[in-house]
């Protein structure tokens, strides 16, 4: 209660995370024409994924001004009834609210998200009367797409892999996709809402991850909070490379906390495979078995 002669008592005793600064990495490098500095950034980008598999990337072809457009969407689009956002035809029905997915506006007013097939971004039908949303959608999601391809391609080609042949052809337009997130604000105690931890389910993440903080990661048998960067864009490495680089790259337990102030959204672009593709490890002996994206996704 304000005003009360404990309160700062309380507080004093509330355990704030860590904040960390994960490794940013300027692409510029990469495409430079000397090669010294192409394999300097290489060699940073794989060297996040071993030690972190999170990191974030500065000058990686997305304008602010896209990404801009696209957070004023998200307002849109997160700021419409619930039937709206709930209708069949909307973002190939993929609207989801809480965790687990509430059915109704009165269970649950936590995050909301749509999780949505890459080949839905280009049918105008989808979008429903958010016709502008459509046309940032098909501009950013292809950026997002090619950027986490050439990053696969430098993480495949550091383990001698033709990057191109492992992933371009596991990973499309059919299999991938994109997820709109959208964290409201939690006015009361931080508890109210406790984030499921999770580590992504794919080979990459590439995020757009709004300038909210929020991103915790699990790292050293601790919680760690992800100071935000303006600039950047996060990309995290999932479950599926860590099994195809034999433990190479690492796959890192993440959280969402949202804030009792301001909301919060944000774009995941995620390279998956399809559902039958098989994942093996690239090298020997094996850490894992092989298995089948569906039969890993059936696991939970």
């Amino acid at each position: 209660m304000a005003g009360s002669s404990s309160a700062p008592t309380r507080l004093s005793n509330v355990m704030t995370p860590q904040e960390c600064e994960p490794p940013l990495i300027d692409l510029r490098w990469l495409s430079s024409a000397c090669e010294a500095e192409r394999q300097l950034c290489a060699e940073a980008i794989c060297k996040a994924a071993a030690d972190w598999g999170f990191f974030q990337v500065v000058y990686h072809g997305i304008s602010s001004e896209l990404l801009g457009k696209m957070r004023r969407e998200l307002v849109k689009l997160f700021g419409a009834p619930f039937d709206t956002k709930a209708h069949p035809g909307l973002l190939n029905n993929s609207y989801r609210r809480g965790t687990p997915p509430a059915p109704s506006p009165a269970r649950f007013s936590g995050p909301e998200a749509f999780h949505v097939p890459f080949m839905k971004i280009y049918d105008p039908s989808c979008y429903g009367p958010f016709t502008s949303l459509g046309g940032v959608t098909r501009e950013l999601a292809p950026a997002m797409f090619g950027l986490a391809r050439t990053l696969a391609v430098v993480l495949a080609e550091s383990l001698g892999h033709h990057g191109r042949s492992t992933f371009y052809e596991k990973c499309n337009e059919k299999t991938c996709f994109l997820r709109l997130n959208y964290y409201p604000v939690c006015p009361l105690s931080p508890q109210t809402y406790q984030p499921v931890p999770h580590v992504d389910s794919d080979f990459l993440t590439v995020l757009y991850p709004d300038q909210v903080e929020g991103i915790r990661l699990h790292m050293d048998s601790r919680w760690v909070v992800v100071k935000p960067n303006r600039d950047a864009l996060i990309v995290s490495t999932g479950d599926l490379l860590q099994a195809w680089s034999n433990d190479v790259y690492r796959s890192v337990e993440q959280k969402v906390r949202t804030k009792r102030e301001v909301e919060r959204y944000s774009v995941a672009f995620s390279l998956c495979p399809s559902p039958d593709s098989q994942i093996g490890s690239c090298r020997k002996p094996s850490v894992y078995r092989k298995f089948t994206f569906g039969e890993y996704r059936e696991q939970g």
